[in-house]
C-alpha cells in the first residue's frame, strides 16, 4: 500500500469530491488536500472510505505521495486562490511536473500561467470540465490546453474519466495552445447561456399566452427530448416541471424569478466585443438574468404601464410546434454564433482548433450535450473552413422550413406584452447576416459628416476610402481609418 498516488487533486468541493471517486472508480490512485483540511479528513471517512484515496495534510505531503512525473489538478475558485495554489506548488515540483487547473479560469489567466509554470520549467494544462456534480461522477466533458508536451502525460487519465459517446469516443481531446482549453469551456458556457434562455422563453409563452399547466408543459418538453431537440437542458426542464413538494404544490412556483451568473457568460460576451464578432443572442441571454435581478424595479414599475391583454385565438396544438421550429432554428444561431467567435479567437491566439473535435467533445458528458452537436461535428469535418454554422446545408435546411413559425412566435410574443430577447435577438442576427445591403451606408455617411471618419464606395474596389465635405464649409482632412 505504499505505491504512490497517479495524480494529485487539490479542492474538495463539490466537483472536487465527484472527479476524485471517479478517477477512483477507473483504477488511479489519488491523493487529495483541501486548504481546509477538516474537509480531508471528512472525505476520507465518508465517501472515501475504503478506496484507493490517500489524505494528506500539506502540498509537502500531497507533492511527497505523487509519483513521478508529477501530476496535481486544482479544483478551486478561479482568481486568487489559483495564483496562489501555483506559487506554492512550483517551489515543491521539479521539472516537467505538471500542474492542471481544472476550474472556470479566464482564458486570459491560463495564457498568463501557462507562461509562468513553463518559465519554471513545469508543464501547465488549463482544462474545462464540464457536467456539475452528476458529469464530474459519472463522466464530464473535458477540455485541456496548454503545454503540449503535457498531454500524452494525462491524456489517458483525462480520457479514460471523461464523457463517451455512442461509439466510445472519449469527450475529451487536445485543444490547443496556451489559454485555448479555457476559451472553448468560456464559449460552451456562453451558448449553455443561450439555450437556458431559449427554454425560458419557450416556458413563457406556452405558460403566459397558451395557458398551459406545469404537467401539460411537462409532456411538451418530454415530447421534444425525442426529437432533434433531444438534449440534457431539455430533459431536465421535463423533471423539474413535474417536481411536486409535500403540499402538493410544483416547485418551479415557489422559486423567485431572479437568475444567478458566475460570470462566464460576461466573459464570453466580453471577448466578442474584443474580437469584433456578434455574439447577440448570448449577450442577450446574460443581459436577461440582469434584468431578472432587478426584480423590486420590476414589481414597481408593472402597475404603471399599459400592457396588453394576451389575445391567443389560433389553435394551440400548431402554436406549439412553431415554438419548437422557433427553438429549434434560435439554437442553431446561438451555436452558429458561439463557433464563430471561436473561429476569430483561433486566429487572434495562434490556436489550431479543430470545430469537429469540439462539437464532440460537447456530446457527452457536459450541460449543453445534444444529438443537435453530432451534426455540427459532421458539418465541420466535411468543410474544417465553414464560415458559419447556418452555411452547412444541413442546418440552412432547417431555418429555410422553419423561419416562418420562428417569425410568427417572435410576432405573438411582441403582440402579447412577452419579452423573448433571446429568439428576437437570434431573428435579428439572421435577418441581417444574410441581409445582401444594410441600412450601414447611413450610418457611414453619419460617422464621415461629423468626424470625417471616411467611407468606402459600391462603384469603387474595397479598402480604398473616401471622404465628403458634407457642408461646404469643412476641410479637406479626413481621420484615419481603423476598426477598434
Amino acid at each position: 500500500m505504499n505505491e504512490k498516488a497517479n495524480i494529485g487533486l487539490i479542492g474538495l468541493a463539490v466537483m472536487g469530491e465527484n472527479l476524485v471517486m471517479n478517477m477512483e472508480s477507473k483504477g488511479y490512485k489519488v491523493a487529495v488536500f483541501n486548504r481546509s483540511v477538516n474537509k480531508v479528513d471528512n472525505f476520507i471517512n465518508t465517501r472515501a472510505q475504503g478506496k484507493n484515496i490517500i489524505g494528506t495534510h500539506s502540498l509537502e505531503e500531497l507533492v511527497s505521495k505523487l509519483e513521478t512525473p508529477r501530476k496535481v489538478m486544482l479544483l478551486v475558485k478561479a482568481g486568487e486562490p489559483v495564483d496562489s495554489f501555483i506559487n506554492q506548488l512550483l517551489p515543491l515540483l521539479d521539472k516537467e511536473d505538471i500542474i492542471i487547473d481544472g476550474g472556470n479560469s479566464y482564458f486570459k489567466d491560463t495564457i498568463r500561467r501557462t507562461k509562468l509554470v513553463e518559465d519554471n520549467g513545469l508543464y501547465y494544462i488549463g482544462t474545462g470540465v464540464s457536467g456539475g456534480e452528476e458529469g464530474a461522477l459519472k463522466g464530464p466533458s473535458l477540455m485541456p490546453g496548454g503545454s503540449l508536451n503535457a498531454w500524452n502525460k494525462v491524456k489517458d487519465i483525462l480520457q479514460n474519466i471523461s464523457a463517451k459517446v455512442e461509439d466510445g469516443s472519449a469527450c475529451c481531446d487536445w485543444v490547443g495552445l496556451n489559454g485555448a482549453g479555457h476559451f472553448v469551456k468560456m464559449v460552451h458556457n456562453g451558448i449553455e447561456y443561450g439555450d437556458m434562455q431559449l427554454i425560458c422563453e419557450a416556458y413563457s409563452l406556452m405558460k403566459n399566452v397558451l395557458n398551459l399547466s406545469n404537467d401539460e408543459m411537462h409532456e411538451i418538453f418530454s415530447e421534444w427530448n425525442k426529437s432533434e431537440l433531444n438534449s440534457y437542458l431539455i430533459e431536465i426542464t421535463a423533471d423539474i416541471l413535474t417536481h411536486k413538494e409535500a403540499d402538493g404544490f410544483h416547485t418551479i412556483d415557489k422559486i423567485l424569478d431572479t437568475a444567478g451568473q458566475k460570470g462566464t457568460g460576461k466573459w464570453t460576451g466580453i471577448s466578442s466585443l474584443d474580437q469584433g464578432v456578434a455574439l447577440t443572442l448570448i449577450t442577450e441571454a446574460v443581459f436577461a438574468r440582469y434584468i431578472s435581478a432587478m426584480k423590486d424595479e420590476r414589481v414597481e414599475a408593472s402597475p404603471k404601464f399599459k400592457k396588453p391583454v394576451i389575445d391567443f385565438k389560433e389553435d394551440k396544438k400548431e402554436f406549439i410546434e412553431k415554438i419548437k421550429n422557433a427553438l429549434l432554428v434560435s439554437k442553431i444561431i446561438s451555436y452558429a454564433q458561439g463557433f464563430s467567435l471561436m473561429m476569430s479567437a483561433a486566429k487572434t491566439y495562434d490556436w489550431d482548433l479543430n470545430y469537429g473535435s469540439i462539437a464532440l467533445m460537447w456530446r457527452g458528458g457536459c450541460i449543453i450535450r445534444s444529438s443537435f452537436l453530432k451534426k455540427i461535428k459532421e458539418a465541420y469535418d466535411t468543410n474544417p473552413d465553414l464560415n458559419n454554422l447556418i452555411l452547412d446545408p444541413y442546418f440552412a435546411n432547417i431555418i429555410n422550413k422553419c423561419s416562418e413559425d420562428w417569425r410568427e412566435v417572435v410576432s405573438v410574443a411582441v403582440k402579447n406584452g412577452i419579452a423573448v430577447p433571446a429568439f428576437s435577438s437570434a431573428l435579428n442576427y439572421f435577418d441581417a447576416y444574410t441581409c445582401e445591403r444594410l441600412p450601414a451606408n447611413l450610418l457611414q455617411a453619419q460617422r464621415d459628416y461629423f468626424g470625417a471618419h471616411t467611407y468606402e464606395r459600391v462603384d469603387m474596389e474595397r479598402n480604398k476610402f473616401f471622404h465628403t465635405n458634407w457642408t461646404g464649409e469643412g476641410g479637406k482632412t479626413s481621420s484615419s481609418t481603423y476598426n477598434a
